[in-house]
């Protein structure tokens, strides 16, 4: 597919974040994470009924990103890559539009770029990522247990081999960053213990969206509220319990001199420049 334009100027939370523009390499995720809140938005997340109806089966590269990207960047830009889809989904593997994209960034970097994934896919492109100055990796951990991983994003790589993948990061340079969202199931203070042995940064996160806490916009989706309440996971939708699970996160960051923000103000930390 050959899209118009490639830069989206940010609105509401990823706004609020920090960052100036967006960027979103494809159309639907071949992770298909049963919570994902992108489908939920339809019309508004530049997705056609197909993509919300078949979310997660197929995905449509925007093949001429790379040669629009390299008329739109500025120096003074903040980027999110990507609020809609994870630029190291499956479909990357053969597709390998990242690193067209990461050459450009190299060129001609803005202010900061920050890459959100979950994919270790992006270890093939490590050289790359060096390359860029300003970039930030903001890598997903979700949940320390795979039996829970398997119920919620079962296409995702487990939680050892995230671990391993932010190392090899940060054991190459390139500036890590673990993103605790959406918090699952989990044991949080191993979770979170892991979170900073691997990266050595403060911890960003958000607990799974709800109605109660978030009555607008984007929320989990019903695959992921299903899963919830066939297996007994409801709390986990309680904002009381959200709010513990956040606190007990907290107090482990602290005790390392480090700290865990949620929401805006969490991703803030990725947007930040020195």
């Amino acid at each position: 597919m050959a899209a118009r334009t490639i830069l989206s100027p940010t609105s509401g939370f990823i706004r609020e974040a920090g960052f100036t523009h967006s960027l979103t390499p494809a159309r639907n995720c071949t992770f298909g994470c049963s919570y994902c809140y992108v489908p939920t938005m339809r019309l508004q997340g530049g997705l056609q009924p197909a993509d919300w109806q078949r979310w997660g089966q197929f995905t449509t590269f925007k093949e001429n990103a790379p040669e629009l990207l390299a008329r739109q960047l500025r120096p003074e830009q903040i980027i999110y890559c990507s609020p809609l889809v994870d630029p190291y989904q499956p479909a990357e593997t053969a597709e390998r539009l990242v690193p067209r994209l990461l050459a450009v960034l190299a060129e001609r970097p803005p202010r900061r770029f920050v890459l959100q994934t979950r994919g270790t896919l992006i270890r093939r492109d490590i050289e790359l990522l060096r390359q860029v100055p300003g970039l930030r990796v903001s890598f997903s951990l979700t949940t320390n247990r795979d039996e829970v991983r398997r119920l919620f994003e079962p296409h995702c790589a487990t939680f050892e081999q995230r671990l391993e993948t932010m190392r090899a990061l940060r054991e190459a340079g390139v500036d890590v960053w673990a993103t605790l969202a959406p918090l699952l199931p989990c044991d949080p203070e191993v979770l979170a213990q892991a979170a900073l042995e691997a990266t050595g940064r403060d911890l960003v996160g958000d607990p799974l969206h709800v109605r109660a806490v978030k009555p607008r916009g984007a929320t989990t989706r019903d695959a992921a509220l299903r899963i919830i309440e066939h297996h007994g996971f409801q709390p986990y939708l309680d904002p009381a319990a959200q709010a513990e699970l956040v606190q007990r996160i907290a107090q482990v960051a602290a005790a390392h001199g480090r700290q865990f923000l949620t929401g805006p103000a969490g991703f803030s930390l990725l947007s930040q420049v020195d």
